[in-house]
């Protein structure tokens, strides 16, 4: 088939279109923006309800349960999961990645509304938020300073630090993380407000009711007109301490008489620190769709411009995950540089000619350019999998212009002139060259396509490969031919075969000879081949991805419910101080949760890669084996998503019978081989001082449990936020907070007979209608998709993979008889694995029957293109000796370089395929054309298969946070290559012969059924 591109842009040499595209392109790779990940986005919304410290239980029962039934005709939610704790209740709501969240959160609202009047009416207006982070927290920084102490340090990052950082484009949500806020304590004395027989709530109710400035309307003064304010009296704390307070008598009192107001801070609740120093911290949290890079630059510019103006302050990096990115990205592009070049060597090795190799050098920018043009069109980013993708396509791209310059070498050697040779050897060729690229394209289209959170790596993968390569097929048909025409030098003499090649190329054809004189044993040996192949293929353990190692451990604790803030931090400082003594390690960062004290979080900063001799993984090991020896704490190390290595899921609405039966599954985990530190998150028990009721006294004195209630938690804790009263200050409102007197509060003697009023007004102490004894109750709910849920979690031990270990824990007795009431859905790591095997083989069965309607339409055969795709099975076998020799797993960065192996293996074939049906129509026997195209295309084929393989070598060795994801995959692409190339060099020839008897067979019947001849058909032509 000829075809005029590659004339036309030889008789015409003014290739605009390129240059422009290639200016393009240019622009897009500068400010292209820079990301670890492909932008993922995670349609979430969350649904918080509060209610005054009601109980967890009583909180789902009235409110979580009503909440998730109103919500769950909600179309396209993927899990609802609730977590409950004492006065709060968040339902968080996960929907499929396509989903339109704007649609989504009007269809919540609505469901919302339409059960409002049926909540409790103590609860607080439901508030539903938005996910509109991404990912975890892209930096961390700790504050110092000489002059200000911990309350003042917290107001600077709260009024000063967050607000501008929060006007900063792309970021979404910054964090403070410890610290106290100042407030004003109204501390009161327990016996005096006995002696007045007030309730400590009344006093809270009059200090709000006063201590606000409140707009009261419009007035007119002559021609003026003035707005009207009702001021508070508390302007100040000398006021709020003279400020009258009406007891139930009718007396009037000053506070002072019954309290000591002070300006102090907040419960020390909330703590961090820096390698064992106290400081208060932040984190700095992206938008959806804003590159990692850029925000972490302003962020960072932003943090620098605001420490010079303070000498006495220091503002510290603790850790940010942008350094992995860009080591990452100047890792994978060090990698595509040292591929070109290693790929132009091997053009160079083989061709012999400083000026062929410079055309096909020039080949490899002039094809990515445009392909980062797409990028930028897209809203794609520079990020592993897009870097990776244009890493692993090098070699294709310059596969087409060296097919092209070979051919006109050969052409050359016809004593034609280069103009001449260039034209002839490019309309010969350029069926085949069109026909390769096609089907590269047509392979990674359907991934394009591919849905779910695999679909999200997959579609830039797939696009950016079919960009490139459809940028070198334009280079090859146009940029490459002319450049020979006008660059190639004339052979003048013609140069002896290099021995060795002749050598080898003698041995390859006397193998074909073999093999197609035993047509019959070579079918067999390829097909046993190829089920030997899928049977390896299970002996690959299976994951969803590598973990990488980005210098970052976080490991999340949990302590008895009782422990206290103090507690919890001398016991964290100790594990931290042993951990900052190990080598390797950079810096420590400790948080204390301020809702939950009993729970923390330790950061462990690793020095860089080269600085030390572990990975990420096997230093968490070595960690989780010493945390596991001591006693009365939980601990978890939790991987980018915030999540434990391996997790069971079990659901139900019994909630003793998923206690026990977790129980079981966790004593059974304990065999496994591969996990440590196995661990069940049961709902944990507080130790309570329970106040209860006696429904007769408290009836006949008209007191109800919510006034009880409000009367303890104002007097132990303040009222709720909220509901605080406020004095104005120049530089921000303060909350006065009432509550009992340290001793006071922490005494259940004083808590009986604390006043409690009746509906009459009446004061009646607590402990003579209720009666006061400790015992324990759940501190928090977990639940899933509309049940009760306990989930058994475990770290993964270095050399393992989570689809082994999944693997072994179903095959588990328990798992395989499960109570009737009692579930286990898929959920992370095991659904994302499960939905990428299942997406990939949509992905491959529609790449591969794309490709056969493909081939089946240029060669105008239904037969012959079963020949050709015969390779692509070939592949596999490859691949899988290759993981299995570097043991590696099936996952998703060895399955993408298999989607690529898809496009590349059928390359061969279609070289082959094509110089065969070229001799055929010039006169030859089958048999001969067998032999001369394989002894014709050999050359061209193995050059590019090692050139190929040449641009994949270097991300063998780099290192790096993501050197796993890279190994992986060139392993894979690398072995299924090399294996292909070898077998389809002999085994296709075979094939095409069985392939051309089916066909004339097939031929000979059709002949014999139809009466339309040959001649008619002549005819009809004519």
């Amino acid at each position: 088939m000829k075809l005029g591109i590659s004339k036309a842009s030889i008789q015409n040499p003014i290739p605009p279109l390129m240059l422009i595209i290639s200016v393009i392109g240019i622009f897009s790779y500068l400010k292209l923006p820079i990301n670890a990940e492909p932008n993922i986005s995670f349609p979430v919304l969350t649904i918080t309800v509060t209610q005054n410290r009601a109980s967890p239980e009583e909180m789902e029962r009235s409110v979580t349960i009503p909440v998730e039934d109103a919500v769950a005709s909600v179309a396209d939610i993927r899990h609802i999961t609730s977590s409950i704790s004492e006065g709060e209740s968040v339902t968080t709501l996960e929907f499929n990645l396509e989903t339109d969240i704007n649609k989504a959160l009007n269809a919540v609202k609505n469901s919302i509304s339409e059960i409002r009047a049926s909540l409790p009416k103590t609860v607080d207006e439901p508030t539903i938020e938005v996910g509109d982070t991404e990912g975890g927290a892209i930096a961390y920084y700790a504050v110092e300073s000489s002059q200000m102490n911990e309350t003042e340090l917290s107001a600077f990052i709260d009024d000063s630090i967050v607000k501008e950082l929060l006007s900063l484009e792309g970021v979404q949500k910054v964090k403070r993380l410890g610290g106290r806020n100042r407030e004003i304590r109204v501390e009161v004395n327990a016996e005096k407000l006995n002696a007045y027989k007030t309730g400590i709530d009344e006093i809270s109710t009059q200090i709000r009711n006063i201590s606000q400035n409140t707009p009261a309307g419009r007035t007119l003064t002559g021609e003026d007109e003035y707005s009207i304010k009702v001021m508070s009296k508390a302007a100040d704390i000398n006021k709020l301490r003279e400020l009258p307070i009406s007891l139930s008598d009718g007396r009037v009192i000053k506070l002072s008489e019954i309290a000591s107001v002070k300006d102090r801070c907040n419960l020390d609740r909330s703590q961090s620190y820096l390698n064992g120093r106290r400081v208060v911290g932040f984190n700095v949290y992206r938008s959806r769709g804003a590159s990692d890079t850029v925000v972490y630059e302003r962020v960072n510019a932003a943090i620098e411009k605001k420490s010079a103006m303070y000498d006495n302050l220091r503002i510290l990096p603790v850790y940010n995950s942008v350094d992995t990115t860009k080591e990452s990205f100047s890792t994978a592009r060090k990698t595509l540089i040292e591929g070109t070049i290693l790929t132009v060597l091997v053009v160079f090795m083989f061709l012999h000619n400083l000026r062929s190799t410079i055309i096909a050098a020039i080949a490899i920018p002039l094809s990515i350019l445009p392909a980062f043009a797409v990028m930028d069109f897209l809203g794609y980013t520079l990020n592993s999998i897009s870097i990776l993708a244009l890493t692993l396509v090098i070699g294709i791209l310059v596969d087409d212009a060296i097919v092209e310059i070979e051919n006109i070498e050969k052409h050359l050697s016809m004593n034609k002139r280069p103009y001449k040779a260039a034209i002839d050897a490019s309309e010969s060729i350029g069926f085949a060259v069109i026909l390769i690229s096609l089907t590269i394209i047509a392979v990674f289209l359907p991934v394009s396509f591919v849905s779910g959170i695999t679909g999200q790596y997959f579609r830039q993968f797939g696009i950016t490969v079919a960009a490139a390569v459809t940028g070198s097929l334009i280079v090859a048909r146009t940029i490459t031919p002319l450049l020979c025409a006008y660059i190639l030098k004339p052979v003048t003499e013609h140069k002896e075969e290099n021995s060795r090649y002749s050598s080898l190329k003698n041995s390859y054809v006397y193998l074909l000879n073999l093999a197609l004189s035993n047509r019959k044993k070579t079918a067999f040996a390829s097909v046993l081949f190829l089920c030997l192949s899928f049977m390896g293929m299970t002996l690959i353990p299976t994951a969803f991805s590598p973990e990488g190692d980005n210098g970052l451990t976080q490991v999340s604790f949990t302590l008895s419910p009782n422990s206290t803030a103090e507690t919890t931090a001398q016991r964290l400082l100790e594990i931290e101080k042993d951990v900052r003594a190990q080598d390797g390690v950079k810096s420590t960062f400790i948080t204390i949760n301020n809702s939950d004290v009993s729970k923390a979080e330790l950061l462990i900063v690793l020095k860089p890669h080269a600085e030390r001799n572990f990975t990420k993984k096997e230093f968490q090991n070595s960690l989780g084996q010493r945390l596991t020896s001591l006693p009365d704490l939980i601990f978890s190390f939790n991987n980018e998503m915030s999540q434990r290595d391996v997790s069971v899921l079990l659901t139900g609405k019994d909630a003793r019978l998923l206690e026990d039966t977790a129980q079981v599954l966790k004593e059974q985990m304990k065999g496994i081989e591969g996990i440590q530190n196995i661990q069940e998150k049961l709902p944990l028990k507080r130790k309570e001082l329970q106040v209860e009721l006696s429904p007769y006294e408290a009836s006949r004195q008209g007191v109800s449990v919510q006034s009880a209630g409000d009367v303890i938690r104002i007097a132990t804790l303040g009222d709720t936020d909220s509901n605080l009263g406020k004095m104005s200050t120049p530089q921000k409102q303060l909350p006065i907070r009432v509550m009992l007197r340290e001793n006071d509060r922490y005494s259940a003697d004083v808590l009986k007979h604390l006043i409690v009023k009746s509906d009459t007004g009446r004061a009646v102490q607590l402990n003579t209608i209720a009666s006061f004894c400790y015992g324990v109750s759940d501190a928090g709910i977990e639940r899933f998709d509309r049940g009760r849920r306990i989930a058994v979690e475990a770290d993964l031990i270095s050399g393992y993979t989570i689809g082994d270990i999944l693997s072994k824990v179903h095959d588990l007795d328990i798992l395989k008889n499960l109570p009737k009431s009692v579930f286990m859905p898929e959920y992370g790591d095991e659904e994302y694995m499960n939905e990428m095997f299942s997406q990939f083989g949509v992905a491959i069965i529609s790449g591969l029957l794309l490709v056969y309607v493909l081939l089946s339409l240029l060669f105008n055969d239904l037969i012959e293109p079963f020949s050709i795709m015969l390779a692509l099975p070939l592949s596999i076998g490859g691949a899988v000796i290759a993981l299995l020799l570097y043991g590696g797993a099936l996952d998703m960065s060895s399955i993408i370089g298999i989607l690529m192996l898809m496009g590349i293996a059928a390359k061969n074939s279609i070289l082959l395929t094509d110089c065969i049906n070229e001799k055929r129509r010039a006169g030859c026997d089958r048999y001969t054309s067998l032999i001369e195209a394989g002894e014709e295309r050999a050359r061209p084929i193995i050059m590019t298969t090692i050139a190929m393989i040449a641009g994949m070598v270097p991300s063998l060795f780099y290192g790096g946070s993501g050197a796993t994801f890279r190994q992986s995959m060139a392993v894979t692409v690398i072995g299924g290559l090399t294996v292909s190339t070898v077998l389809s060099l002999l085994i296709v020839p075979v094939f095409y012969s069985y392939a051309d008897d089916l066909r004339h067979k097939a031929l000979t019947i059709i002949r014999a059924m139809t009466t339309v001849t040959k001649e008619d058909i002549e005819k009809e032509k004519s």
